[in-house]
């Protein structure tokens, strides 16, 4: 009788254990999730071919803490005209524009107040050659320009202004054109975190700088 007491003694004491690892296992996970990391899965290709559709890849949410973004940063957001209809989509793409900057995009090629000397872009996938020029944004104060890697295919700022005057149409609410064009801008708040780690798939294994 004390052996099978014994036994049974040590199998619910196993049992407790493994619980205990399982619940410390998913409370550091959520903690992880919630203070120090942002998991993505990438449904598109417009941050071909830096990153890829079907990628996913964690974000890290302290890497602005006591830093700002900086041009040239891929970083996961929500998206603008998304979050003003009460939705919570995150995109992934790269910072062109700073707070306070000029840019205009014109015949391909990036210009930052007023430079003669196009902004370098070896990450591009390909030829620009969609929707490549006529464009100027005054980057306000706290906010930042947001556009893809793959030029040719990526919903960004070149065409979020349109976005948000065409959803709001569908929704049947009205917006002004100072709102539309205000959301062509991720706000400093919106961003969550700067691309860390590309983690899957495994071959593809990428540490982003």
């Amino acid at each position: 009788m004390k052996k099978r007491k014994k036994k049974k003694t040590s199998f619910f004491a196993e049992l407790m254990s493994m619980i205990r690892c399982i619940v410390y296992a998913v409370l550091i996970a959520l903690i992880l999730n919630r203070f120090v990391l942002v998991n993505a899965k990438v449904p598109t290709g417009s941050m071909e071919n830096t990153i890829m559709a079907g990628d996913r890849l964690f974000g890290n949410r302290l890497a602005y803490r006591n830093e700002d973004p900086q041009r040239g940063d891929i970083v996961i957001f929500h998206y603008p005209v998304g979050m003003v209809l009460g939705e919570d989509t995150l995109y992934i793409k790269r910072i062109i524009g700073m707070p306070g900057e000029h840019v205009e995009i014109r015949n391909a090629k990036i210009y930052i107040d007023g430079s003669a000397q196009p902004l370098e872009e070896p990450y591009l996938k390909e030829e620009w050659t969609v929707r490549s020029s006529g464009y100027t944004f005054d980057v306000p104060e706290n906010a930042y320009l947001m556009l893809g890697d793959n030029r040719n295919n990526s919903g960004d700022a070149r065409v979020w202004e349109e976005e948000a005057r065409s959803r709001f149409a569908a929704a049947g609410r009205e917006i002004t054109d100072v709102q539309a064009a205000s959301l062509v801008y991720v706000q400093r708040q919106e961003i969550l975190g700067k691309a860390l780690l590309r983690y899957w798939p495994i071959r593809n294994l990428t540490k982003f700088e």
